[in-house]
């Protein structure tokens, strides 16, 4: 036999015989529905009804009994002592009610309901002493929960007690509550119309909590009350308090806003301006925008402008506090500062920038230091008109720069050149002297020569140039420059020994450029066609370049004739063949071959010597073949034999694919 539950006496669950589905299926649907519609018909007990004054107090005391067995067995259930006591008010037994909650009181007298359910009952009775001794009671003990001084207060100004209203809310804001508590406070002072009182209360509002929002709504308070030099007062107070680490842009924007409700445009403008100044980028955006509204509904072309500028000037000044050493941007903020005109600005920016020198000896980060400086000379010259403090900034320049590492040639010749303005060459003559006594480098050499050729001091450019050479004797282009200036004087024989002098040179920068001055010196001379010409022989003993014969090849063609321009090429071609250097024989023969057609000249000649083109194959280190072209010339006898090879093979090759 089956025990309840559905397991036998085993204590294992019988086994199904049968699984299959049943014939009608309920589902969960199905019982939810049943379930309510019986719910409908459950009968509910009907209440009792007391018909004497003997059955009352049996249900009294039944209830009672109930009650205090429920808080006996947990007196810590808050809830049931207030069914408790909520049963005993209903019953009218307010003495018993009241004893109730005290006794409840004891068990937890900080719980908030029993205060504020035993103060409605005292209120609803009309025991107005006894509410107020409770609220007086909860305030001393729990005087960080609101909503006592809510009520508290709440109940003495509907008795019309304004007065112990006041008290209480100045009892309740020793504790410096939350912002609302001091709103409500306003708020009660100005239903009564004491607006000295509010104002008072302002004033210790915002000593307590002194955020931004609270200055705004003092401020919209004076405003409401219609005393202007009162709101700007409280905005003054304001920014004076909270000071620029925790000022707010909203402060300016309403204290400007204001004023344009007053029609004080210009103290509006005053205002946004001196707010952009102080505030930081990151601070400041919504203040920009209102400004910028601001300046286009009220402001003129310049004004508008001035916002622009105020705007990269808060750029700016982000950029040079996160990198005080980013001198491009110290740049574009003096020269917007230039653009504004405010020549106070611009020095203390150049000030400040000149303050923020390299930490390392590295000159590409000097040189961007340095522009910094001559920037601000050439500021103090051409538009401050200040020449005393353009000197001087020059001055303190070249002394902050470590010239025993580097120094920087531009800087020398700007202050020169700053000295020549002011008519003043001696100073120029001794800086540059200076210079290159300190540090001779080739930059300030022509930069004193270029400043001598413009005062046409010519024989303190010779000097110069004597100077220069013996610091550095292997740049070609000042021998040139020497020797090119002699000639402009006329003095050729300078020249010529010049020339002589930088030939016999031991080393050369350019050699190359040299000689070809020194040629183009001769051959300009009347009547020197041999001297020239011993010139190009004395070249091509120091070099065999394809360049110096095709040289010398035009040059016969011009001062003398074609056959002598046939045998320079000859000459060359021979030379280059012996030193086996295909591609210049085949560049010279090029050259003769243009000359020949230039002058009607025997061209077939050349082309019967011109190269063939032919694709060869070499091997690598690495064992891969790689195919290059080659020349192949028809008078090269070692290879003649097999050019004739070549050229069989080609034809062979070609009447194949025709018979093919």
């Amino acid at each position: 036999m089956a025990e309840p539950g559905g397991y036998n006496q085993t204590g294992r669950a019988p086994k199904i015989k049968n699984k299959n589905a049943a014939a009608i299926q309920i589902t969960a649907e199905q019982l939810i529905r049943e379930a309510f519609e019986r719910q409908g018909s459950v009968q509910k007990a009907p209440r009792q009804k007391v018909l004497d004054g003997e059955e009352l107090s049996d249900y009294q005391m039944r209830r009672r009994r109930e009650f205090e067995e429920g808080v006996r067995r947990n007196r810590s259930n808050i809830g049931e002592w207030l069914r408790y006591a909520s049963w005993e008010e209903s019953q009218q037994e307010i003495a018993r009610a009241r004893s109730i909650y005290e006794r409840a009181l004891d068990i937890d007298p900080r719980n908030q309901t029993i205060y504020i359910k035993y103060a409605e009952m005292e209120i609803k009775n009309k025991n107005i002493n006894l509410a107020r001794n409770l609220y007086d009671r909860a305030v001393t003990i729990l005087p960080r929960v609101s909503q006592f001084w809510y009520r508290y207060t709440y109940m003495e100004e509907l008795l019309g007690n304004i007065n112990a209203a006041r008290e209480i809310f100045d009892r309740w804001m020793q504790w410096e509550p939350e912002p609302d508590a001091w709103n409500a406070f306003v708020k009660f002072e100005r239903r009564y119309n004491e607006i000295d009182n509010a104002r008072a209360v302002f004033e210790r509002f915002v000593f307590v909590h002194p955020e931004p929002k609270t200055w705004l709504k003092w401020a919209q308070f004076e405003e409401e009350t219609g005393n202007t030099d009162q709101v700007r007062e409280v905005f003054g107070q304001a920014i004076d308090r909270l000071g620029e680490e925790f000022m707010d842009q909203h402060i300016f924007i309403s204290f400007a806003k204001f004023e344009v409700r007053m029609r004080e445009h210009e103290r509006a403008r005053a205002i946004y301006k001196y707010a952009l100044e102080r505030l930081p980028k990151a601070k400041s955006q919504s203040l920009y925008n209102q400004y910028t509204i601001f300046e286009k509904q009220f402001g003129d072309k310049d004004e508008i402008e001035s916002v622009v500028v105020t705007k990269r000037r808060m750029e700016y000044e982000n950029l040079v506090r996160q990198d005080p050493q980013d001198y491009d941007a110290w740049l574009d903020y003096a020269w917007l500062e230039e653009s504004a005109g405010e020549v106070g600005r611009v020095r203390e920016v150049y000030e400040r920038a000149i303050a923020n020198h390299p930490a390392v000896l590295q000159k590409p980060l000097w040189r961007r230091y340095i522009y910094v400086w001559l920037f601000y000379a050439l500021f103090e010259e051409t538009i401050a008109r200040d020449i005393e403090r353009a000197r001087q900034v020059y001055l303190l320049c070249i002394k902050t720069i470590p010239h025993k590492h580097f120094t920087f040639g531009k800087l020398w010749l700007q202050y020169a050149w700053f000295e020549i303005r002011q008519q003043n060459v001696d100073a120029a003559r001794k800086t540059l002297g200076q210079a290159l006594g300190i540090c001779a480098k080739d930059k300030i050499y022509r930069g004193y020569i270029a400043l001598e050729l413009e005062l046409r001091e010519f024989d303190r450019v010779r000097t110069l140039y004597s100077k220069y050479l013996e610091f550095n004797s292997t740049n070609c282009t000042t021998w040139v420059e020497f020797a090119q200036l002699e000639l402009a004087l006329g003095e050729n024989d300078r020249a010529r020994a010049l020339f002589e002098l930088a030939v016999d040179q031991a080393v050369l920068d350019m050699p190359e450029v040299l000689w070809k001055a020194y040629i183009d010196f001769e051959s300009s001379q009347e009547d020197n066609c041999d001297r020239t010409r011993e010139l190009y022989e004395r070249l091509l003993n120091l070099t065999d370049h394809v360049k110096v014969w095709i040289s010398l090849a035009r040059f016969e063609l011009s001062s003398s004739s074609l056959e002598r321009a046939r045998a320079v090429y000859e000459r060359g071609f021979a030379r280059q063949k012996e030193l086996g250097l295909k591609e210049e024989r085949l560049a010279l023969l090029e050259s003769w071959r243009e000359m020949e057609q230039e002058n009607s000249g025997d061209v077939e000649a050349v082309e019967k010597r011109m190269p063939k083109r032919v694709r060869k194959r070499r091997e690598l280190e690495d064992g891969s073949l790689e195919e290059y072209f080659d020349y192949v010339f028809p008078d090269d006898s070692e290879q003649g034999s097999r050019f004739k090879l070549l050229a069989k093979a080609h034809l062979w090759k070609q009447k194949q694919a025709e018979e093919g």
